[in-house]
Order: structure tokens, then C-alpha cells, then sequence
């Protein structure tokens, strides 16, 4: 125990690089991305004990592992039967394409990845920031009459929270069935309001709690989510949580968002990765019946996907459709993005477009509320600029919205970040629109967004000092964990 005791500092040490050199291998073993591998390991090899627990909270790979299943939902007849009802004939599918050109192939990648089917029979509503967002939710929760579905990554019972979660349980004393899904890390709702929620019928349930007993990698893999589905026939989906951040009249800071309303086929989907996350969450295995997949009248005929991605899916489903619609661009592409921290493959897409006299413009917010995040998007713009890229920055407020419009007849609006956690870690959805109206629409929001830009100039944003650039480079080491 004397030895012990006098050289304890020494066997900590020898216990932490035992640990770190297993980590190392394991790391290694799994041939996971060389940037991320290489961040993790000089945490591990030059952070003694901080380098562990980093690699314990947020270092496994849960995409690998399959702890999320899918099957009780996707199995049960209902759903496999609406699936199959969504299936488009021949020639429905060869009018889209003559439509769409190159950019329908965004649309068997989908299918072949995820049985994502394309739906035609829908009408969209783009949704400019959050006043307009909670002002059209309320009143569709008012109109509700069988059920209500939210999962969202941040819920607060603040002052718009606190409305919304009030007028659900009054819509839950007129019978309604109302479930909620939070994310852990994301949501802070008082004790007291989940137990008016209780009382009141409504079942809310936490995505992945994060207890140091059992949190290994859980706080890593977040719900980003942001679906809400009413009576099974109106749809919600893009950037915009259920946070006083996020509406304007409650805000100092101005926050441009974006987020869209959808009636009509694409909700069924939409509505089946909803009960995805319950069956995760509650441990229960709901019964799914026709009632939550209702017949719709809608008379649009909007083509439109919901592509989701996250640690259940084989594969970087919404990433892989960005990358394909960037690479099958003719004319022209528009990004918004909070975070701009893509992998390679995103990054050499834009700049083999903007080399090929193809107009590509990013927007990304000047100041960001996250500095590190900030930093390391700021990583990434010269090489972009070099390539003839236009980038520019969000002066106004800051900007959320997470949208893409290529060519003018394909857009995107959803969850997803231009950044590796979006791409690889969090669960996601993306509403995937292939209409010349609204991708007009939302074009139309991208250059009113730029009046509210400085743009970057490739000879000034090189003059930054080192110590600035030092910074960025250090930020974006550590991107593939952030």
C-alpha cells in the first residue's frame, strides 16, 4: 500500500495509456474516417484521462453496432402495407424524371438506400422563421381531432413552449392521443410541467438519456429531429425547435430560419419515422393501425421525399443525396447552412462545380452561436473562395436555416447541418422537393438573405492574422467530434 500510495500518479498514468493504446487500436481496427481517427487518437495519446473520457462520451459507433432497431415498427403489416401503397407507376415516376433531369437520380439512391419512396400527391408550404411556423402549428393543433406526434431535439418550456405544451394538453382533454419525444441533451423542460404533461394523458418520452452510469457514447448521438404530424395528414419538418431562440417577437437577437408544412403522401412517411422513434424510446410496441395513415384529398401534385439518416441507417443517406445533387448540378447551386464543417467529399463537389463555371454560393452566418463552431467553418472558406465559391455571411442575426436549391427545380429543406455531425452522427431528416414553384419560392428567400450578407473577398479573407488561422485549424481538428 506504501508503494501505492507514493507512486500513484505513476500507475494512473500507466492505467490511462494502457486504456488509450486498446482505444487506439480498437479506432483503428474499425477503419472509421482518417480525420476523425487521427483526432481521437492525439486526444487519446496527448490528453491523459480528458482523452478518455472524451472517447467514452462521444467515440463509439452506434451505425457499426445496430443498437438502434427499426424492425417492430417497419415489420408490422400497416406500415408495409402503406409502403407499398406508395409505389408510383412507370409512368409517373418517367414524367418526374423528364421534369428533373440529372437530378431524379437523387431519387433511386434514396429508394435503393433507405426504401425511401418518392411521393407525388402533396402541397407544400415554405415557412420563413419561427413567429410564422407557431402561428400555422397552432392553429392545425386547434383543428386536430384524432392524434398529435412531436419529436423534436430541443423543447424548452419558455414562453412559446410553454403555449404549445399548454394548448396540447388541452387538446389531450378532448381525447386526443398526444406523444412527445425529446432529445436528452437538447430539451429542458421543468419537473413541474412534466408532470402537468402526466397528469394530463400526454406521453413524452427522452431520446437516449444521458446518466454517467450508462452514457457511453449516448451523449454523442443526438435526436436533431424536428417532425411534427397531425391526425396522420399535415407534416412538419426543417430547422426551426420549440425554443424562444427561435421566434422573433421573443428574441433580441434576430434568427432566420427556415421550415416547411406538408399535406398530402409524404406525411405517411413521414409519420412512419415518427413511430421509428417512439418504438426507441418508449420500449413499447405500439399497435400501428389505419387511423394514424388516413386517406388525404390533396389535389397538389408536388413531388417530394423524406430521406432520413442517422446511427439505424446503413448508410449517409441525406448526405449521399447532397453530394448527388451537388455533382449533377447544370446551372447553379444555393446553400444556407449554420455550420459549414463538410466532409471531403462535399467539399471537392462544390469546388469541381465552381471550377466548372457553375454559379455555387453558400450562405453561413458572420457570428455563429457556437465560437468553436464558428472557427471551424471559417476553416473552410478559403480553399472554397480559391475555387470561385461565393461565400457569404449572415450579418442581420444569425442564420439557421438549413436549405439547398439546385437549378431552380430541386431543393431541400430538413434537419441537416453541412457538418460531419449531421452527415455521420445525429439522427436527421430532409424533406427532398423536386418543384420548379418551390424551389423558385425558396430561391426567392436565398437572394433576400443575401441583401443581409458581406461577402467574402478570396485577397482580404487571406490577410487574417495567424493566430486567427491557428485557431481555425485547431477548431476544425476537432470538428469530426464536435
Amino acid at each position: 500500500m506504501e508503494f501505492v500510495k507514493n507512486h500513484i500518479w505513476q500507475i494512473l498514468f500507466v492505467l490511462n495509456y494502457t486504456v488509450a493504446l486498446s482505444a487506439v487500436v480498437t479506432i483503428l481496427l474499425k477503419k472509421v474516417n482518417p480525420t476523425k481517427a487521427l483526432s481521437y487518437i492525439i486526444g487519446l495519446l496527448a490528453l491523459p484521462f480528458l482523452g478518455l473520457i472524451v472517447y467514452y462520451l462521444f467515440g463509439q459507433e452506434y451505425r457499426k453496432n445496430k443498437i438502434f432497431s427499426r424492425k417492430n415498427v417497419l415489420n408490422q403489416s400497416i406500415v408495409k402495407r402503406i409502403q407499398d401503397e406508395l409505389e408510383l407507376e412507370a409512368k409517373e415516376v418517367n414524367e418526374v424524371d423528364d421534369l428533373l433531369d440529372q437530378k431524379s437520380k437523387v431519387i433511386p439512391l434514396l429508394y435503393n438506400n433507405e426504401n425511401s419512396k418518392l411521393t407525388i400527391n402533396n402541397d407544400i408550404k415554405l415557412i420563413k422563421n419561427g413567429d410564422e411556423k407557431f402561428k400555422l402549428l397552432f392553429k392545425d393543433i386547434e383543428e386536430a381531432e384524432h392524434h398529435i406526434h412531436l419529436e423534436y431535439f430541443i423543447i424548452k418550456d419558455d414562453k412559446i413552449g410553454t403555449e404549445l405544451l399548454d394548448l396540447l394538453c388541452k387538446k389531450a382533454s378532448e381525447g386526443l392521443e398526444i406523444r412527445i419525444a425529446i432529445d436528452d441533451v437538447g430539451s429542458s423542460i421543468t419537473s413541474k410541467m412534466k408532470r402537468k404533461l402526466k397528469d394530463c394523458g400526454i406521453e413524452m418520452h427522452p431520446f437516449m438519456p444521458v446518466r454517467f452510469s450508462n452514457s457511453t457514447g449516448k451523449m454523442n448521438y443526438r435526436d436533431h429531429r424536428k417532425i411534427v404530424v397531425i391526425d396522420g395528414k399535415i407534416g412538419y419538418v426543417g430547422g426551426i425547435n420549440v425554443s424562444d431562440d427561435y421566434v422573433n417577437a421573443h428574441n433580441e437577437r434576430y434568427w432566420r430560419d427556415t421550415h416547411v408544412r406538408i399535406i398530402g403522401e409524404a406525411v405517411k412517411p413521414l409519420q412512419i419515422l415518427f413511430f421509428t422513434t417512439w418504438d426507441f424510446v418508449s420500449g413499447d410496441e405500439l399497435k400501428i393501425s389505419k387511423a394514424y395513415f388516413p386517406d388525404h384529398n390533396c389535389k397538389e401534385n408536388i413531388p417530394l421525399q423524406i430521406a432520413a439518416s442517422g446511427p439505424d441507417t446503413d448508410w449517409s443517406n441525406i448526405m449521399e443525396a447532397i453530394f448527388v445533387a451537388i455533382t449533377n448540378a447544370e446551372d447553379h447551386v444555393y446553400i444556407t447552412t449554420p455550420y459549414f464543417i463538410p466532409n471531403s467529399e462535399i467539399v471537392t463537389a462544390l469546388q469541381v462545380l465552381a471550377r466548372s463555371n457553375k454559379e455555387v454560393k453558400i450562405i453561413v452566418p458572420k457570428k455563429s452561436d457556437s465560437w468553436i463552431a464558428e472557427y471551424a467553418t471559417n476553416s473552410y472558406l478559403e480553399m472554397l473562395l480559391e475555387a470561385g465559391v461565393e461565400v457569404y455571411r449572415y450579418t442581420k442575426g444569425f442564420i439557421h436555416a438549413k436549405t439547398m436549391v439546385v437549378d431552380g427545380v430541386f431543393c431541400t429543406v430538413g434537419t441537416t447541418n453541412m457538418d460531419y455531425r449531421s452527415f455521420n452522427i445525429n439522427f436527421e431528416v430532409n424533406a427532398l422537393i423536386y418543384n420548379k414553384k418551390i424551389s423558385s419560392e425558396l430561391t426567392e428567400f436565398f437572394n433576400e438573405d443575401l441583401k443581409h450578407c458581406e461577402k467574402l473577398e478570396l485577397n482580404s479573407w487571406k490577410n487574417r492574422s495567424k493566430r486567427t488561422k491557428l485557431i481555425e485549424a485547431v477548431a476544425r481538428l476537432m470538428a469530426p467530434i464536435l
